[in-house]
Formats: structure tokens, sequence, C-alpha cells
């Protein structure tokens, strides 16, 4: 059935369909419902004794009123039912807000029952458009109710409307040809999975609340597992015909770099992943691995493994970060690493003059350059390897997956090794990197020690700064943190630079220094090094230092205001001391109002130092856009599954698209047809999008 069959249909309203992504019969059955009005539990007016609660009630409206005088002025609607009449308030933008409504409509309200005199109020409740439900006493037991965006109301597009028009496809007998099954049966019996057409009735006609429950599940496990799937296939795909640089790992370089001129001996976590890093090369595939590590888990050390492999097979090899800061410090470092190595190593990042930017070029092409480091510029146009056989991306999450797609094509299947400083929870692991292989770096480096974090309050500063003088004394160094550089009327915090002037006079004797972003860049690094080499005592900040140096001296972090930082934030700022054998401390001085998940923050700071487990506190408060950036552009698009909430479907879901490509990777068996037909299309569209096929 085509959606220019449906009765009622026009011009306008198919329009308006269309500007809100409708375009056909099978859009329109997957617009899912926003919320559904259950019957049973719509309170009526004149019985409401819960005042204070939160309750549904629907009615007809019999009054529209604007009170009041300009700033002042309110809108007041009276909604009433067979037993009685409640008013809906709102107080601003009344103007805007009675356009909704007309004498007569039939609507439903949701919000918290008040009180003023006789009368019971709501203010600024949610309402939803009933349309032309002929009595609400009734209508369905569950009424779906649609998402109305302002196309709608132009065209003048009800909630009854949208229903009656899914009615008549849900009764129509092409139904099972516009949503056909494609989950195996034997997946759906398993997990009690409804097929598609009962699935999609539940949803828009549930017959009760598990009966919708299982419907949804049902489609959320549908989109993780054709993501997986494609997954699968794309590592199926690289295994099999994606062949890489066969290098071997007993070299030179690499047996001089790590037998003799490394310090330290590595952790058994580090080993491990250069071990898998050993195996991935020396298959003659790409790799593709992911290494994951917490904060001073010694990452770094195995992508200088890894880079080293590279250049003793005659390859060169790149190393990029999503910042110049980062870059320069990784610059420094593989310079300081390799000083007795013959290998050169260039730097690349923007605004470089155009001399040096020709000369680094030159080299890269030339191939008289073994490693590149640099940012988003290395992926640029006019940007020529000579023979590129290791990428090596450092915070991985804040490149998407279409610039590493954009790197691949650099080069003729180059050895992939991404890196996360920040450590990503294993939900969004299995959808971001799910065409990746992960190593996992566990434990710190011999000789450290866990860091102590406690939170203290304004009350016991001085307890904290008598614990200051006697870190001094006993040789250690420490950092204050603020949050801003400037005064804020706004936010009303001490800035880093008043900070300064107070620690300066509080600790007369010390040598104390100030670091924020507005500084020069060779300023800054000047103090950096000072810091390191124990001439400052105390190192007021902001958070520059996120991504600073290490310091093995300093033993103590003060964080300000320590409630306006984000958890991960918190935990990489805290990754800044704790380098060397001292036993360091980590003091959280938040203000005296602190927010509900600001507390939460705080307190899971102070009880544990693994960042994983704060990693999956990050994710539920702040959700996966938000802990991963805005621009992330790797993030999965899912409609109705949720990485956060439905994880036990995710792990489903991938175990059962891992299990079904190990048995029959064409999906050439009978029982898999139509999902080889559906996934066929969905793996062209959604990895064209996404960067990956």
């Amino acid at each position: 059935m085509k959606i220019t069959e449906l009765i009622g249909i026009s011009s306008i309203k198919l329009n308006a369909l269309a500007k809100e992504g409708i375009h056909d019969a099978q859009d329109l059955l997957f617009f899912f419902p926003r919320r559904y009005l259950d019957r049973t539990n719509v309170q009526k007016i004149g019985q409401l004794r819960g005042i204070g609660e939160e309750v549904t009630i629907a009615g007809t409206i019999s009054q529209i009123n604007e009170l009041g005088f300009k700033a002042r002025k309110r809108l007041e609607i009276v909604i009433k039912d067979e037993t009685g009449g409640i008013k809906a308030i709102w107080f601003k933008g009344g103007y805007y807000i009675k356009k909704r409504f007309k004498i007569g409509q039939k609507i439903a309200l949701f919000g918290t029952v008040k009180q003023f005199g006789r009368h019971l109020s709501m203010a600024h409740p949610e309402t939803d458009d009933l349309g032309e439900v002929s009595d609400l006493a009734n209508f369905s037991t569950i009424v779906a109710i649609y998402p109305s965006g302002q196309h709608f109301h132009k065209a003048r597009l009800y909630n009854s409307i949208i229903q009656k028009w899914i009615t008549q496809l849900l009764n129509h007998s092409s139904l099972c040809s516009l949503i056909p099954e494609f989950i195996p049966e034997y997946i759906r019996s398993t997990y009690s999975f409804p097929n598609r057409t009962d699935a999609i009735r539940a949803i828009h006609t549930p017959s009760s609340h598990e009966a919708h429950k299982q419907a949804l599940r049902r489609f959320k496990f549908e989109e993780f597992f054709l993501f997986q799937l494609s997954m699968e296939r794309i590592h199926g795909e690289r295994r099999t015909s994606k062949a890489g640089p066969r290098l071997t790992n007993n070299t030179p370089n690499t047996r001089l770099y790590f037998d003799q001129v490394l310090p330290f001996e590595l952790t058994s976590g580090q080993k491990s992943a250069l071990k898998n890093i050993q195996d991935d090369v020396r298959s003659g595939q790409q790799m593709n691995r992911l290494i994951q590590g917490d904060v001073g888990a010694g990452k770094t050390v195995v992508a200088m493994g890894a880079l080293l492999m590279a250049v003793d097979n005659g390859y060169q090899g790149a190393l990029v970060a999503p910042t110049e800061i980062l870059a320069e410090q990784h610059f420094a470092s593989l310079r300081k690493a390799f000083s007795k190595l013959d290998i050169s190593i260039r730097l690349l990042i923007g605004g470089q003059k155009t001399g040096l930017r020709r000369e680094i070029l030159t080299d890269i092409e030339g191939g008289t350059c073994n490693i590149i480091v640099g940012t988003h510029a290395v992926i640029q146009k006019g940007v020529n390897f000579h023979k590129l056989g290791m990428v090596v991306i450092d915070e991985q999450h804040r490149f998407g997956v279409q610039q590493r797609a954009a790197l691949l094509q650099k080069a003729n299947n180059p050895h992939m090794l991404v890196m996360s400083a920040t450590p990503i929870p294993r939900s969004l692991a299995m959808s971001l990197y799910a065409d990746l292989d992960i190593s996992l770096i566990k434990g710190l480096p011999k000789g450290r020690k866990a860091i102590r974090t406690a939170i203290r309050s304004e009350k016991k500063r001085t307890d904290v700064y008598h614990f200051v003088e006697q870190e001094i004394s006993d040789g250690g160094q420490i950092y204050i943190i603020y949050p801003l550089i400037e005064e804020s009327e706004v936010l009303d915090l001490k800035d880093a630079t008043a900070g300064f002037q107070q620690i300066s006079q509080r600790f007369p004797s010390a040598r104390v220094a100030l670091l924020h972003g507005r500084i020069s860049s060779e300023e800054k690094d000047a103090i950096m090094q000072s810091f390191t080499k124990g001439e400052i005592d105390i190192l007021v900040s902001t958070t520059v230092i996120e991504v600073g140096v290490d310091v093995p001296n300093a033993s103590v972090m003060i964080i300000e205001h320590a409630e306006r930082f984000g958890l991960s934030q918190l935990h990489q700022l805290r990754g800044r001391i704790g380098r060397g054998s001292r036993q360091s401390y980590c003091i959280l001085i938040p203000d005296h109002a602190v927010s509900k998940s600001g507390a939460v923050r705080l307190k899971t700071m102070e009880r544990t130092t693994d960042g994983f487990e704060i990693a999956e506190v990050d994710l539920k408060l702040r959700g996966p856009g938000d802990f991963l950036g805005t621009k992330q552009s790797g993030l999965p698009d899912f409609k109705f599954a949720d990485i956060i909430q439905d994880q036990d479907l995710l792990g489903i879901a991938k175990n059962q698209a891992r299990e079904l490509m190990r048995k029959d990777s064409l999906l050439s068996k009978q029982e898999h047809f139509e999902l080889k037909q559906f996934f066929e299309s969905y793996y062209r569209e959604k990895n064209q999008f996404y960067g990956l096929a």
C-alpha cells in the first residue's frame, strides 16, 4: 500500500509528513509513539486527591484566558470532564502557547496538581492533542500519542489522523510485505522476540504494557544486530582481502630500544598488548586494533614499539593526535626516547611557516622522514607518504570513523593502532569500535602507588594548606587547578590569577608559578620544564595541564570548585600526579552548593581510581553524545536502542552476529535468505554514512 492511498491524505499533509522524514508507508509504520495514554491511569478531575502528585487527566477545553499585564502576563485554560474542571497555567510565553489550543479541543494533561483556594491547577503541564476522539471515556485502553512537530500543527495533522492512517496500514493485506521479517526464527525463539508484524502492532496498538515492552525490545535488538553484523562483515573482509604490510619484530632498533634504551621493565599489560600487535603485523593482514588503558598505564610505550616495527621493516610510521599541544608532546617524547636510534622524526601541525612545511612534506614524500607526528593536518590533501606502514591515533574518541577512513586512504592498507587516553565503557566500545580488535592495558607500571583522593570542604582549607606545607618540606610538588582564567560574574568562581596571588601570599617561601591557556607556547613550555626540573614548588594552573608532561615528583593535586568539572576530566587531571614512586594525593574542594550529579561525580572520584568504572558512571550521567563530544561522527545513529540502558541487548546482538558470521558468513543458507536481502541494503546505506565500508 502506498502512502498516497491513505484516506484523508492531501498534498499539504504529504508535505508535512515529508518534512518529518516520513516519505512512504514504511516510514509511517516506524513513526513510533512518543508516549502512551493509559486509560486505567487517567484520573477523573473531580476525584483528584493527591495534591502535589503527578497525574494524567483528559478533558475538553472550555475556556482560554490571557490574564495580567506585560511581563506578568499569563495564560490560563480550563479543561473539564464529566466530573469537574482544572486550570492549566503558563506564566511565560502564553501568547505562543495559546496558538496550540481552541475551545472544544480534547487534550490530555501531564503534570503536578496544586490547589489555590478552591481551584485545582497544573503549572506548565505537558499537553497532548487527542484530536477527534468522540468519547473520552471510551477510547482504547492504551492510546498512542505521536510526536507533533511544527509542520504537523500547520497542516492540522492531529494525533487521531495519524492513528487512523496507521490503523489502515496495520489492517491492510500488504502489511507483511511492508515490514518483512528477517530475524531468523531460531534467534527470535531463543530470546522470545515477537515477529515483526506482531511487534509493529504492539507498538501502535499495544494490548498491554508488557506487549509493548517486548515489541520495543525486539526493534532495539534489530538495530543492534544489523550494526553488529556490519562490523563482523568488515572484520571478515579485512581478514581475507585487506593484506597489510608483513612486519617482523625481531629487528635491530626494536631490540635495542626495549633491551637497552627503555629505562624500566614493561608491565604484563604492556607486554600483552605488544604481543597482540606483533601477532597482527606478522599475519600479513591489516591490523585494526584499539589499545585501551587507564591514565598512566603506559600506552605510549606500546605505540612506540609499533612504530619501531614499521621503521625497522622499511616503512614509515605516523602518530596522529587531536590537538597541537598533544602532538608537540608526543614529538618531544619520541625524539627523547629514540635519541640513540638512527630515526628521523618530523612534526606536522597547522600554522607552520610555508618553507618549513614544504620541507617536511618533501621529507615525508621522499621517504627521508621515518616517523611523522601531527594533528588532523596529516589527513589533509598534499600530504603524500613514501611508504606508510603504521598509523597510530591517540585520543581515538576525538576522531570519527570517517577520519580514520581518510587516513587509511593515504597508503595501501597500513596497519592501524588507535589509543584511548579516556577509558571507554564496554557498551560504547562495542558500538564505536566494533570494527576493531581491542587490547586492554590494566595495572600501573612497577613502583607506582594508587592515588588517594579526598573531598574537603572550605572549612578544612587550613588543614589542606598545612598538608601542602608538609609535602613541600618533604620534597613534593603541588598542582592547584582552577576552572577559569578570569573573573566571571555569572559563575562567581575564583580564577587562576586570583588564586595564584592568594597562594603566593599564603606560601611566601615557596616557589609559585601560574599556567593558563592565554600565555604563549614558549612561556608555557618554559614553566612546565621548570616544574619538571623541580624548580617550582606550586603550579597554579587551569586545565591546560590535562595533557601535560609527566612530573614524577608531583605528589599533590588540589582541584578548586571540583564539582564544576566533568568526571572524566577530573580523572584525567588526577592522572597528572602519581607518576613517580611517591604516595600521591588528590584533594577535591567543591563550592558550598553542589548539585546531585556533582555530588555523584565527587563521591565516585573519592571511591575509585579505576578509569573504566569512572567512565561507566560518567556515561550514565552525561549520555553517549556528551561523553564523546557533540562532534563525534562515529557514534551509531540508533533510533530506538540506547547503548547505555540496553547493554544486555547489545551484548546479545554482538554474540549472535559473531556466531552467525562464523557459521554462514555469506548468509547463503535458506534460513538466512530474508536476512541477506534486508542486510545487503542496510550494509550499503549505513556503512557509506559511517565511512566504514
